[in-house]
This record gives structure tokens, C-alpha cells and sequence, in this order.
């Protein structure tokens, strides 16, 4: 009851031993997140003034944790001047992530407190070029999703093969139409689109055909994708080449948009958050697509509007936490849809590296020998026989890494220099 006084305020009579002063300000930035505390904690707590004033403020404001992306197309006429203008804006405040700017633009991935990470994106909102910026959230329940802040000009703002400024980026009408979540479900529902792997698109009853395009990585694909989207044969967007054979001699089987009818083929495009199709969709604009469209805020806004309708698996995310599943954007969105999708058999999705077996976690993990490094899908009996490794020959490689949770990212090697890890001795 004295402790109790002495926090409030209240000091003791002198008989009383005298307690130390309160801290000038008290701070919670330690308790745990509301919904982690127990329920017999919180009822502990309601019995005492200053428990019970600790909880209330750590309800009121939990230190929640979220990644927000946007991107923009817009003319910047001194990107280097910008780039100082918004580090001096986020001085103080606990950004971590990517953030590049050039003349053509803003593309940004990041985490942070949700005041901060808010903040910033309020702020960018009110420049008049910015105003009608999509900025997306998603929670982050590990804390900050990137190592650090690394915010500057960059000549390109996607990696692509030979760069992007000569493309014509700003302009709307070079870039792909846009299709809300809403009639991006219409469309596939109306053309009940077909596996594309097949050697026909789907079409309806005017002739026209529909073809679903992933603009991502097969090992994106590997754990989600819209039904009927043939899995992409690239392993990093810098080298995307769909449709662009200039002859019959050149073309890819792999490649989906090989020998299409390009008057008559809607070509409906997506990506993780939409910057990747509307750089591409310019490309295959001077290739002579004329009807290409793409999901506007990618799939992160499709699943947050939409739930899992038409989706299968989970969406890979270029952060720490590698794997997100659509509840994450909707929560409480389990309705029959997401449920037959969560039901339906794993051969429509990537399967163990090592052994070719079905996996139960839709999770990539990079390789324990940090020389080999492979991000890829693995069993749950593979990673303990293995030790965190993709295959055999790394085992015994020099350099290797502990084997860690799943949901654990490697760090720098120094970490794990001073470790034995070598393999260990056969039995006698």
C-alpha cells in the first residue's frame, strides 16, 4: 500500500521508512501487448491504481508494430533535394525499410510503431503529387520487418534487366488499366478462368480470351497464387522476358504469353503490391499488348478487400516476415471460400526442396551454409535431418549457420563465426 501511495504520489507519514521519488514520467513501453496478457493478470490488476493505469495506457496505445507500402509514378524534378526533405522529416522517428526516389517517382517499404509509420505516410499525403497515394498496412507482430532505414535516390526503382528510367513510367496511358479488387474478382468469376498451363486461355462467349498473368517469382508462386496462373519460370523480376520473342525461332515454351492473339487476349497481370506490372505493362505496350490490366494495390490490397476469393496458399512479402496468409489482411475473413482454399490439395503449390514432398508450412528458409544461401521450401523431416541445409553437399560445407525456427531470419556471419557447427562424426 506505501509503494502504491509513493508512485500516486501520496508520501508516507515520517514514521514510515520514506520510499524513493517516482520517475518523473512512468513508461509501459515494456508490457506486453493487450491481447497477450492473461486474463487472471487483468483481473489482478483492476484491484490496484497503478496496475490497473499501466494496463489502461498499454490498451491505449499498444506499441503495435505494422509494414506499410506504397509506391507513386509521378515527375520529381529534383529527387536528391526530396530524398533530404523526408530524411529530415523521419529524424527521431523509428523507420526501418526501403525507401527510393528518382524522377520518375517513390517506391516505399516499411516498418515502424504505428503512430511513426502512419505519420509518415500523413505527411507525404499532403504534397499535392501525393494526395491520392494507396498506402497499405499490415501488422508486424515481431517488431521492425527490415534490419534498417536505407532511404536515397535510386535510378531505378524496381530492378529490371537494363533499367527503368527510359520507360515511360508517368504516363498513365502507357502503363496497364487498372482494376479495382471488386472487378478483378468479377473478371475472374464472370471468365471462370482456366489453369493457363494448358494450351488455351479461357475465353467467353464473344471470342475474347482472359489470361492470368503472375508478374512475379516461382518461388512467390510456389506458396500462393490466383487459381489459373501459370507458374512464372523466372527467379528474379530483373529478368522477366514474357512476350518478348521476336520470333517464332526465340519463343519459350514457359513463356505464357507466347503465340497469344494480342487484339482479342484481356491479359490481367498481378504482383505482390502492383509496382512490377505497371513497369512491365509499358514493356509490353511497345510490344503491341493492347489489353492489359492489372490489380490495383497488387495482391496485399486484393485479400484485404477481398478475402481469399480465387486465391490459394499464402503471399509471399519481401520482408522478415517472408509468408503472410489472407487472414493477415482480413482478419475474421474465414468464411467458405478461405476455407475450401485452405482445404484444397497442396500439388497446387511448391513442395520440399530436398525431397519433393508435401509441406506443411508455406515458409521459405534460406540455406544454413551461408556460401550456398538457396531460399527454398522444406519438410518439416528434411530441416532436422539436414540441419537447416538444402541438401547434402551443404552439410559439410565450411561456413555453416545454426539451424533456426522457421520463423527466424538469419543475421550477419560474424554472429555465427565462433560457432562449431561441422558435421558431426559418423558412428563408429
Amino acid at each position: 500500500m506505501a509503494m502504491a501511495a509513493a508512485v500516486l504520489g501520496v508520501f508516507p507519514a515520517p514514521s514510515t521508512p520514506t520510499l524513493p521519488p517516482p520517475p518523473r514520467q512512468l513508461s509501459f513501453s515494456l508490457l506486453p501487448h493487450p491481447r497477450h496478457i492473461p486474463p487472471s493478470l487483468l483481473r489482478c490488476c483492476s484491484s490496484s491504481p497503478v496496475c490497473a493505469a499501466a494496463v489502461a495506457v498499454a490498451v491505449a496505445q499498444p506499441q503495435e508494430f505494422v509494414v506499410v507500402t506504397f509506391y507513386k509514378f509521378v515527375p520529381i524534378d529534383d529527387p536528391r533535394a526530396e530524398v533530404a526533405r523526408h530524411l529530415h522529416f523521419l529524424q527521431g522517428r523509428d523507420i526501418h525499410g526501403r525507401i527510393y526516389m528518382n524522377e520518375q517517382g517513390i517506391n516505399s517499404q516499411y516498418s515502424g510503431p504505428h503512430k511513426d509509420a502512419v505519420a509518415y505516410a500523413d505527411w507525404l499525403r499532403k504534397d499535392h503529387r501525393f494526395r491520392d497515394l494507396l498506402v497499405q498496412t499490415s501488422p508486424s507482430l515481431c517488431g521492425h520487418a527490415f534490419p534498417r532505414l536505407k532511404l536515397r535516390y535510386k535510378p531505378s526503382l524496381v530492378q529490371l534487366e537494363g533499367g527503368c528510367s527510359h520507360l515511360p513510367l508517368v504516363d498513365p496511358s502507357m502503363r496497364a488499366t487498372p482494376l479495382t479488387p471488386s472487378e478483378w474478382r468479377e473478371r475472374l468469376e464472370a471468365r471462370k478462368c482456366l489453369d493457363v498451363s494448358s494450351s488455351e486461355a479461357a475465353g467467353d462467349i464473344s471470342g475474347r480470351r482472359l489470361l492470368l498473368l503472375d508478374v512475379r517469382n516461382d518461388y512467390e508462386w510456389d506458396i500462393g497464387h490466383f487459381q489459373g496462373a501459370q507458374r512464372p519460370n523466372v527467379d528474379c523480376f530483373r529478368s522477366t522476358s514474357f512476350g518478348l520473342s521476336e520470333s517464332e525461332q526465340e519463343m519459350d515454351s514457359s513463356d505464357p504469353l507466347n503465340g497469344i492473339d494480342k487484339e482479342n487476349t484481356d491479359i490481367l497481370m498481378y504482383c505482390t503490391g502492383g509496382i512490377r506490372c505497371d513497369v512491365y505493362s509499358t514493356i509490353l505496350r511497345k510490344k503491341g499488348f493492347r489489353n492489359l490490366y492489372t490489380l490495383k494495390g497488387g495482391v496485399s490490397n486484393y485479400l484485404k478487400e477481398e478475402g481469399s476469393a480465387g486465391w490459394v496458399g499464402n503471399l509471399f512479402v519481401f520482408d522478415g516476415r517472408l509468408s503472410l496468409p489472407p487472414a493477415t489482411y482480413k482478419p475474421g475473413a474465414a468464411d467458405e471460400e478461405e476455407e475450401e482454399g485452405r482445404n484444397r490439395s497442396r500439388s497446387e503449390l511448391g513442395r520440399c526442396y530436398a525431397c519433393g514432398s508435401e509441406v506443411v508450412e508455406l515458409r521459405h528458409r534460406n540455406c544454413a551454409n551461408i556460401d550456398c544461401n538457396r531460399l527454398y521450401l522444406c519438410c518439416g523431416r528434411c530441416v532436422e535431418e539436414l540441419r537447416g541445409c538444402c541438401c547434402d553437399g551443404c552439410t559439410a560445407a565450411p561456413r555453416l549457420r545454426p539451424l533456426l525456427p522457421s520463423h527466424q531470419r538469419y543475421h550477419k556471419w560474424h554472429l555465427y563465426r565462433h560457432l562449431d557447427l561441422g558435421a558431426p562424426p559418423s558412428p563408429s
